[in-house]
């Protein structure tokens, strides 16, 4: 199996492991996926699989997409296209079936997720800076403070602390303990926090 899989956040609760303990975990519905392209070295230059989830019809994409669905011989059309790169080549067929069972309880896996966006902050929120004085006709609460560099370089350093969006960024949580796997119901239960809101896309691979 490729060792990979497309899933949706679906949230947070908790189970009691066989000591009686309450573990928090995050429940995501992984697959199923559809392989809709193989990619080989020979060709394209590297290994990897295209894998499909949430399928829809083909009218509802875009011409570009739907030639590229035709051309693999794939009859339906997906939401999300990803893809999963191979350490070695293996026997996929376009139209393959992705689904939980390649992972068992106690695997190590990787998460990956877009953060949750928090818009335009400033650097107390952002960066947990420290509040100015509120007091004794004080005017500089939440101010940054001085940024520059005096006479040389004469410049703001790169990567200085500032204002700026916060969240909404790629992140990529590593070593996940999977709980449970629930084949029936394509549920990955995973022990701790995911990146991402309810319902944000996630891709989920074996940690390596």
């Amino acid at each position: 199996m490729p060792g990979g899989i497309i899933g949706k956040k679906l949230g947070m609760t908790r189970i009691f492991d066989p000591d009686g303990l309450a573990v928090a975990v995050t429940v995501i519905e992984a697959g199923p996926c559809f392989v809709s392209q193989v990619k080989s070295g020979a060709k394209e230059g590297y290994e990897a699989l295209q894998l499909g989830f949430e399928r829809r019809t083909l009218g509802k994409v875009n011409k570009p997409l739907r030639g590229h669905f035709e051309k693999h011989g794939s009859k339906s059309s997906f939401r999300y296209l990803r893809e999963f790169r191979l350490d070695a080549p293996g026997e996929y067929e376009t139209g393959q079936e992705i689904t939980v069972e390649q992972f068992a309880i106690g695997d190590k896996v990787d998460v990956i997720g877009t953060s949750k966006g928090h818009g335009f902050t400033g650097t107390v929120k952002r960066w947990n800076f420290a509040v100015g004085p509120r007091t004794h006709g004080s005017m500089s609460h939440r101010a940054p403070g001085s940024i520059g560099c005096s006479a040389y370089p004469s410049r703001v350093v790169k990567g200085k602390k500032l204002p700026g969006q916060m969240g909404n960024v790629r992140v990529t949580t590593k070593n996940l303990e999977v709980v449970d796997v629930r084949p029936e119901e394509n549920l990955l239960l995973i022990r701790g926090a995911v990146p991402g809101p309810r319902q944000g896309l996630v891709l989920i691979r074996k940690a390596g």
